[in-house]
């Protein structure tokens, strides 16, 4: 059991959803119908690197507001098209694309992985996807939430303390009553730092061949598991 945790918020990119092989399999059948001969590959890994550089730029620019993660992955993608030398996209293409972020599958494990800790904890995501991304996604996916979380309700994105401690807030609970749950040491490393408890899961291919990091636990963290069961029958779900 997890003594004293009351409530326990995932990450959701790569940690809940397989973002890489999702999207490329969803353009590349979507391009198959619609005659578009593109290798879709180099897109998507350019996508996701542009994915913390868009968040920093929000942050560094308090003045113009929240941005919403829908509205910087449609900025980042058509620039990236272009440089990778993909034409003849309509807006109404890249709009397609941009919302493939919405259809993502989950790893194998998570539907039953989360099925089971919802049955001793409050569970919901703490994503920087936006909350119609994330509900779209559960939706489609069948991602048990209790209740969606996102960076867009406390205006500011991970690793920013105002997202993992409003999230305690909004649950209801101490931070040190709360646990993460994530794939990325960076994100256990800040949670744990503002008092939550930990819980890393590896994903090794979230990245496919390009993975460089978070192949194991970098950090003390307050639980490794295997995968979501796995998480699950250490807390006697």
């Amino acid at each position: 059991m997890a003594p004293g945790v009351k409530a326990l918020l995932f990450d959701v990119f790569g940690t809940v959803v397989d973002w890489r092989s999702s999207l490329i399999a969803d353009f590349t059948a979507w391009g198959k119908a619609k005659g578009i001969d593109v290798d879709w590959v180099p897109l998507v890994d350019a996508w996701r690197g542009a994915y913390m550089p868009s968040m920093d730029e929000v942050r560094k620019h308090p003045e113009n507001g929240f941005v919403i993660l829908d509205t910087l992955q449609r900025q980042s993608v058509e620039p990236l098209a272009a440089k990778l030398g993909i034409t003849g996209l309509t807006p109404a293409d890249f709009d397609y694309l941009t919302s493939g972020w919405h259809r993502l599958d989950p790893w194998p494990d998570s539907v039953s992985g989360l099925t089971r800790l919802k049955t001793k904890f409050m569970i919901s995501p703490l994503s920087n996807g936006n909350v119609a991304l994330l509900a779209n996604m559960a939706k489609r996916a069948g991602l048990p939430w209790d209740l969606v979380l996102s960076a867009e309700v406390f205006g500011h994105y991970k690793p920013d303390r105002e997202a993992y401690l409003g999230a305690a807030r909004i649950l209801g609970h101490q931070p040190h009553e709360v646990m993460l749950v994530a794939a990325h040491n960076n994100d256990l490393a800040a949670a744990q730092s503002f008092g939550l408890k930990t819980a890393f899961i590896p994903r090794p291919t979230e990245y496919g061949p390009l993975q460089k990091r978070d192949f194991g636990p970098e950090g003390k963290w307050d639980y490794v598991a295997k995968d979501l069961n796995d998480l699950a029958a250490q807390f006697g779900c």
